[in-house]
């Protein structure tokens, strides 16, 4: 197998972190973006990589930035749940920042090269909630929906020069982000937190269980793989069944 640089965003903790392990193990080497110095550093060194402490909200210094990598994970994210009408303006505009603004940007600074080394994979760690609406979390869903027009876009313009670009859309994943969601769930519902992962999280899947990092890093290797060369704007569902419905 090829080895190739593999930048992964969010690198330092939950689907990340599964990712920059399984693309070490497949004999790439791995750039673990994060802003967690501490969480990036400690994924490096345990693969073998290299740490990129970086602020990725902060998206005005990633405008003259360019990248050579040879594989793109936009994984970064946070989440804030709250009604429409009492959603922090701030908050929102963070979320598109980091998880809509910051892809696009990483994306014009890696193309370049791998345009000009006629091959390269963009996987965009999006959600079912790029595909379905969910109450209560109007940035996210509005960012991740963002994040499926990119990754298309992406798609069609990468094609002449050997880069495909697709989007992983998990449901719920056993994730440090999910843990955190667990009391502004049971806030914003009026439940208890014990509740909330079978009355809220796992209620549209018809498979009742979160889904394990591993999974996803499973999937973005293979949309890293020669073997996905056909494979471009697609988004890819795993979810227990959530879209099926």
């Amino acid at each position: 197998m090829t080895t190739r640089t593999v930048l992964v965003t969010g690198g330092g903790s939950g689907i990340g972190e599964a990712v920059a392990r399984r693309s070490a193990r497949d004999g790439h080497r791995v750039v673990v973006a994060d802003r967690d110095a501490a969480a990036a550093e400690r994924v490096a060194g345990e693969v073998g990589g290299e740490a990129w402490v970086v602020d990725l909200a902060d998206t005005a210094g990633l405008e003259d930035l360019r990248l050579e990598c040879d594989v793109l994970v936009n994984n970064a994210g946070v989440q804030r749940v709250a009604p429409i009408h009492e959603f922090d303006p701030q908050d929102f505009r963070l979320i598109q920042r980091l998880m809509l603004e910051s892809p696009f940007l990483l994306v014009r600074a890696a193309l370049p090269h791998m345009y000009e080394r006629g091959w390269g994979r963009v996987v965009n760690i999006s959600s079912a909630h790029g595909l379905r609406a969910s109450e209560f979390k109007v940035a996210y869903v509005a960012a991740k929906h963002g994040m499926e027009g990119l990754s298309k876009v992406t798609a069609l313009e990468g094609a002449p020069h050997g880069v495909t670009s697709n989007c992983i859309n998990p449901g719920y994943v056993r994730t440090p982000l999910v843990e955190k969601q667990v009391a502004d769930q049971a806030r914003t519902h009026g439940i208890p937190e014990d509740e909330v992962v079978e009355r809220i999280m796992l209620t549209r899947a018809a498979v009742k269980r979160l889904i394990e990092p591993a999974e996803v890093a499973a999937l973005a290797a293979f949309l890293m793989s020669d073997d996905a060369a056909m494979v471009t704007g697609a988004s890819y569902t795993m979810d227990g069944g959530w879209t099926a419905q």
